[in-house]
């Protein structure tokens, strides 16, 4: 069929027919509205709306849509409003245009923004991995505190307010150290956004440590013996608190090492046959390995763990897989565990374990340069650089006499008697 000049209106059944008919056509003009037209040209699957008009004397033509999502009476409509557009002088179809560019240039800028989380991640591919000694602290204040709190924000649009918020977010939780460490972080990668040109001013700059957790005084607290007596007493009272728990603070004190070391440790480092955890260094803080060797009680805390373990290739698996990042215990999980058993002491972390370790070990008789291998900490000076003797089974003879001690004291809360004393013991 020829195409159509005649002004008559379209119906529905006209345009129906010609669907059914498949009579493809280039334009048929509505009667009704001037310049509107359905096409159905042949490589097209159906018909659709055109508004002609003219704009300063120059032919132009706008789509306005398919009949199907379009019907005749909203395809007028359409055209009436955008024909009184043109009259009042405006481009329609240009600015149609200008408007789908716009929306396409804003998706393509959000895809592409920089949000504070990629910030992040790029500082710490280029300026951390392979460079810093423990990467995983770097990783874990990005992914614990930064991320949650501005992580999905535009670089640039952070302001210093946010960073006041984060941060008094982090004190509020009772961790004024990790709130100095989150702004240092903070300052160091807004600096790599100024140096890269993603920012143009860092907004953590102003900021110093009274504006986060105060200055860090260094910790003094231990535990004595009694109140070691009232820990173990009051662990195995607490309802609630499991045995994995219980066992893992027991290893903490008498190994002396590191909560992380031991939340990630595999079966894989350990000889219980030969009472010797080998900790790899890609997971000691020195970055050098070591051979840790296990007291008696120790060897059977860690088999009584691996019953418990069920199979994991991990000492202290996950809790709770499906809500885990990774594989094994989150380091959180005994502080917080730790934190409802009702002993009455004053306030400790799990880190004053190793204080408390360090201490007692002293008051045994351990020489000060052993002590400190207990511990993994380096000989420091000239000794350090020219001693690498690791004084292994030095160790063990302060852990097992260490180790001695934790039972006596423990067996005596459940005789309720006390230790005999020494002239070494510990106020």
């Amino acid at each position: 069929m020829a195409d159509r000049g005649e002004k008559s209106k379209l119906t529905d059944l006209q345009v129906r027919n010609w669907i059914k008919a498949g009579e493809h056509f280039e334009q048929r003009a509505d009667g009704d509205v001037a310049g509107l037209v359905l096409s159905w040209p042949a490589r097209y699957a159906k018909p659709f709306w055109r508004l002609r008009y003219r704009f300063a004397g120059v032919p132009r033509i706008m789509n306005l849509g398919s009949y199907g999502d379009l019907s005749i009476a909203d395809a007028r409509d359409t055209a009436r409003k955008l024909r009184a557009k043109v009259a009042l002088g405006e481009d329609v179809s240009a600015s149609k245009q200008k408007a789908k560019a716009d929306a396409l240039a804003a998706m393509e800028e959000k895809r592409n923004v920089r949000t504070v989380a990629k910030l992040a991640d790029e500082y710490f591919e280029r300026m951390i991995l392979g460079r810093w000694k423990h990467p995983n602290i770097v990783r874990s204040r990005i992914e614990k505190d930064i991320k949650p709190r501005i992580g999905a924000m535009a670089a640039r649009d952070v302001r210093p307010r946010h960073i006041d918020d984060l941060l008094k977010a982090i004190v509020e939780r009772g961790a004024p150290t990790i709130a100095n460490d989150v702004l240092r972080w903070l300052r160091r990668i807004f600096d790599y956004g100024v140096k890269r040109e993603y920012v143009e001013m860092n907004p953590a700059s102003a900021f110093d440590l009274n504006d986060a957790g105060g200055k860090e005084e260094a910790r003094k607290r231990w535990l004595t013996r009694d109140e070691l007596q009232t820990l173990f007493r009051a662990m195995r009272e607490a309802r609630g608190f499991s045995v994995e728990n219980d066992l893992t603070v027991r290893i903490l004190l008498a190994l002396a090492v590191r909560k992380g070391e031991l939340c990630a440790a595999r079966w894989q480092e350990f000889d219980l046959d030969g009472a010797v955890w080998s900790l790899p260094e890609e997971r000691s803080k020195t970055g050098e390995p070591i051979d840790i060797p296990l007291p008696p009680s120790v060897v059977g805390w860690l088999k009584d763990l691996k019953r418990l373990a069920c199979g994991s290739d991990y000492v202290l698996p996950a809790r709770k897989m499906q809500t885990r990042f990774v594989p094994h215990v989150h380091e959180g999980t005994l502080s917080t565990a730790l934190g409802k058993v009702r002993h009455g002491l004053g306030r400790f972390t799990i880190h004053d374990l190793r204080r408390t370790a360090r201490t007692h070990l002293e008051a045994l008789g351990t020489p000060p340069h052993v002590a400190e291998r207990c511990l993994n900490h380096k000989v420091r000076g000239v000794e350090g650089v020219y001693n690498r003797h690791d004084y292994f089974e030095e160790r063990r003879e302060a852990l097992c006499k260490w180790a001695n001690l934790l039972d006596e004291l423990d067996r005596a809360t459940m005789a309720n008697v006390l230790p005999m004393r020494t002239a070494q013991s510990v106020a």
